[in-house]
């Protein structure tokens, strides 16, 4: 079926195009009763506004695009729908893309979008540094950009909606330590993500005040998948090193730990406790259930949005942060 143009509309109501579209835009320059003639026709026969054509006059395209490492856990989903409770009602839409845990690709989707002349771009960095340049060049050209969860380095003054990766696996490291552990193993994320480091200085930071500190206790990954949590804990114990608990960077990388602790009928929490960082619904699914330190990734999205409607309003208004409060929640698997 043929799509119904403003050409068709003037046609049918023998009037100028440029008066149907003003007519369709409400300007005020156009009477009540033309105005109604026109929204009556554009109803009858099915009219659909050419959205590309109207955002190109407003000079905006009412897109944001999302750049997140992944969509094979729930953490990007739930900030999706916070980024969605905020932007949806504003009519814009989202452009989602996956960097795959590749900057390359990072890279390239970052080039998509603008492709794409998105409005901004809300992202989750997969590399601390790697992309920094492309970071910079889009916004010095006036594209606004929000970083949530992991962020670039120091160097760049940007937006971003964080939690306090060092405060909150100190907390998780201590009670740890509280509930009677002593040789707690840390599965490592990798050292090319601030986040990473974050974490593993405040489980370092923890074990050092209680004398309890050992570098053989650290596994550090190349990857955040199920498998490269199981291969950390086959190090562990072809290294024959002793632990009596692990924290694991993600939910992925401790539920691939727990696997390969329940093939070495190695029982959870009896013989080792196991906690993560995250939070998402995989903690809940597994058993037994897995203590985690619980980031708010709904409020994350939200608050990413609104600092991204900031920007799009007030280009030049200042970057801010954005801090979230992580809870840590106990589970089965720690108790």
């Amino acid at each position: 079926m043929k799509r119904i143009t403003i050409k068709d509309l003037a046609k049918f109501l023998s009037l100028s195009t440029s008066t149907i579209s003003r007519a369709l835009l409400d300007d005020k320059n156009v009477n009540l009763e033309t105005r109604k003639r026109v929204l009556d026709a554009a109803d009858q026969l099915g009219y659909k506004p050419n959205l590309t054509a109207l955002n190109l006059k407003s000079g905006q395209s009412k897109t944001i695009g999302v750049v997140v490492p992944e969509m094979i856990t729930p953490f990007s989903a739930k900030v999706l729908e916070g980024i969605q409770h905020v932007l949806y009602p504003l009519g814009y839409r989202l452009v989602i893309t996956q960097s795959d845990e590749n900057p390359l690709i990072e890279r390239k989707n970052l080039q998509l979008l603008e492709d794409f002349n998105v409005d901004g771009i809300i992202i989750n960095v997969c590399h601390e540094t790697y992309n920094n340049d492309v970071y910079r060049r889009m916004m010095a050209q006036g594209t606004p950009l929000v970083f949530f969860d992991r962020i670039p380095d120091k160097s760049l003054d940007v937006s971003k909606v964080v939690v306090d990766d060092y405060i909150s696996s100190s907390l998780l490291v201590e009670y740890l330590i509280k509930t009677g552990r002593k040789r707690i193993a840390h599965i490592m994320g990798p050292s090319t993500i601030r986040n990473a480091i974050e974490r593993a200085n405040g489980y370092k930071r923890i074990l050092t005040k209680y004398n309890l500190a050992d570098e053989n206790l650290i596994i550090k990954t190349e990857g955040m998948s199920f498998e490269h949590g199981k291969d950390a804990v086959q190090q562990l114990l072809q290294r024959k090193v002793e632990f009596d608990s692990i924290f694991a960077f993600s939910d992925t990388l401790a539920i691939g730990a727990m696997n390969a602790l329940l093939e070495h009928n190695i029982k959870i929490p009896g013989d080792v406790a196991v906690a993560s960082f995250s939070g998402t619904e995989l903690s809940t699914i597994v058993y037994p259930q897995l203590t985690s330190v619980q980031q708010p990734l709904v409020a994350m999205g939200e608050a990413a949005a609104e600092l991204m409607l900031e920007k799009i309003k007030n280009r030049s208004a200042p970057c801010r942060t954005v801090l979230m409060d992580a809870v840590l929640v106990q589970r089965a698997s720690t108790l």
